[in-house]
């Protein structure tokens, strides 16, 4: 199982982070030792002093896939949920700076973090779904899909032209404005519209 993660994918985000928008889908990976477990709580780790919070509508692949075209892609999911992708954004605007690899940033033990998979059906389109991320109790992140610049089987496509895609892989979709930083204490919890589906705890 990998995680592809998508960055810049919505505008008011890549201009809250003074980033240039892409001309295609800025993608990069996560290994599976990143993924946080069920129940466990999201530690901070003792490398960054700014641990910040994306959150993200995730979709997992059912059927490997290679060169798959968008008319195709939802044929290779069944469901959706929210997740967080856990950024050291002091470390990564260092590695950005010297023009090296993200992966220390983005990719560090239980920096990705998958709520409770529901099954897409559910939702009357996955183009205009809603979704929020509430930090101690408030909102901090709310969006819809429908304000991605790729939508999410344009993003299937896209990722299948690199990566085979195989059963269990996870698709981080890209995150909107309103990171922020977590400190010890915090809860977060994510909501696909009206239904929560994860609700952790920052240590």
């Amino acid at each position: 199982m990998k995680i592809i993660c998508v960055g810049r994918n919505y505008v008011e985000h890549i201009a809250e982070l003074n980033n240039e928008r892409p001309d295609e889908p800025v993608l990069f990976i996560k290994p599976d030792s990143a993924l946080l477990g069920k129940e466990l709580p999201f530690v901070i780790p003792d490398f960054s002093q700014d641990i910040q919070y994306e959150a993200e509508v995730v979709v997992k692949i059912t059927k490997l896939g290679k060169h798959i075209y968008a008319k195709f892609a939802s044929k290779y999911y069944e469901e959706v949920s929210l997740g967080i992708d856990f950024t050291a954004r002091d470390l990564q605007s260092k590695l950005k700076e010297k023009g090296l690899p993200w992966e220390k940033a983005k990719a560090f033990d239980n920096a990705a973090v998958v709520g409770n998979f529901i099954s897409k059906t559910v939702f009357e389109s996955l183009d205009d779904l809603s979704f929020s991320l509430l930090k101690n109790g408030l909102p901090v992140q709310q969006a819809t899909t429908e304000q991605m610049i790729w939508k999410i089987d344009e993003l299937i496509a896209e990722v299948s032209k690199y990566f085979t895609l195989k059963k269990g892989d996870l698709i981080f979709t890209g995150t909107p404005a309103g990171v922020g930083k977590v400190s010890a204490g915090d809860t977060l919890e994510g909501f696909l519209e009206d239904k929560r589906v994860f609700d952790i705890i920052v240590k």
